[in-house]
């Protein structure tokens, strides 16, 4: 077993490390907590509180790894995430989605934590679109369209559950069997659900959530009726699609910041490229709306959208609350290095 070395008296000091599994990261960081974590985040960066250089992207043959830091002062947390996006593993029988991250003390820089990042970023992910339900839907929306039932769907299902009182789930995919699937595990949790295709989805929905890695859009802006609320999840690069232009042209958009999704949000590249829109044209981001600083849902006709790309200071506040909730709950293991 290795310690550290005290420079003062020659001692060594062991480095204890809590070690967080997907089971322990869910028990800790419940959806409603998860929310309310993403709102602290989102204003704390709006207020230039926040430190979190863009991401790094590794590109290998078969997909990317990002590396995602990030300091949150409020929030007392400082953390480091490696992720890696594979969308061919399914069809190896892995998940899309591998990830870590690494939380460390802000006053010392001792690491303290190891937590699985997958759950951590699918929860974190869905809280976003949670958090952006909950301040553009209407206050009475009750059917939602959820697009893809890949690894980030329960948690965006769970997260727009959260905050509105949803009669009804429809759920489309590509094949329908990943659809069918989660349509059933939603019924045992006692949640309205059924897997249907696109256009059944989405025409009459009050929100609609796509999150898959589609090139081109995964619906028609004809379907999207008035006063719908439409979360963007998915579509993660330049090159990337899930909305038609038309539809981004006509709604009040929203992004988790104008930089990253200038980069990385082909939602809005591909039309920016096209001649058709401009990132002038984006309202704000989620940390605006939350202190004030632009304006929300105008009527009840007015279609509001929020494009996600995915902010390592949504991975800090995330990771924060579940660290001190696993230790005050006793959850994981602690190891010496």
């Amino acid at each position: 077993m290795s310690k550290r070395r005290n420079p003062e008296f020659g001692e060594k000091i062991a480095m204890k490390l809590r070690i967080l599994t997907a089971d322990d990261v869910r028990q800790a960081l419940p959806m409603p907590e998860a929310i309310d974590a993403m709102r602290q985040a989102f204003a704390q960066l709006a207020r230039g509180q926040a430190q979190s250089p863009q991401r790094l992207v590794i590109s290998a043959d078969a997909g990317v790894s990002l590396f995602m830091p990030a300091y949150l002062p409020e929030s007392r947390a400082l953390t480091e995430k490696i992720v890696s996006v594979f969308p061919g593993n399914p069809a190896r029988g892995l998940p899309a989605i591998h990830g870590l991250v690494i939380a460390l003390d802000p006053d010392t820089g001792q690491p303290r934590a190891l937590l699985e990042g997958a759950s951590l970023t699918a929860i974190r992910t869905g809280a976003a679109s949670g958090l952006a339900t909950d301040l553009l839907a209407r206050p009475r929306a009750q059917v939602f369209a959820l697009i893809g039932a890949g690894g980030q769907a329960y948690d965006q299902a769970r997260a727009v559950l959260a905050v509105r009182e949803i009669f009804e789930v429809r759920i489309a995919s590509k094949s329908g069997a990943s659809a069918a699937r989660l349509a059933e595990r939603l019924r045992q949790e006692g949640v309205n659900a059924r897997a249907v295709d696109v256009r059944e989805a989405v025409q009459g929905a009050d929100i609609i959530t796509a999150a898959t890695d589609s090139t081109t859009p995964v619906f028609l802006d004809a379907d999207v009726a008035p006063g719908a609320h439409i979360n963007l999840v998915g579509a993660y690069t330049r090159d990337m699609q899930e909305a038609p232009a038309s539809t981004i042209m006509r709604a009040k958009v929203y992004v988790d910041d104008v930089m990253a999704a200038a980069h990385e949000a082909g939602d809005l590249i591909k039309p920016v490229r096209a001649g058709l829109y401009s990132f002038d044209r984006v309202t704000g981001t989620l940390g605006q709306l939350l202190l004030g600083q632009i304006s929300g849902r105008e009527s009840e006709e007015e279609i509001t959208l929020f494009k996600s790309v995915g902010l390592a200071v949504q991975d800090a506040a995330a990771a924060a609350q579940v660290l001190a909730r696993a230790e005050a709950m006793g959850l994981g293991m602690e190891v010496e290095l």
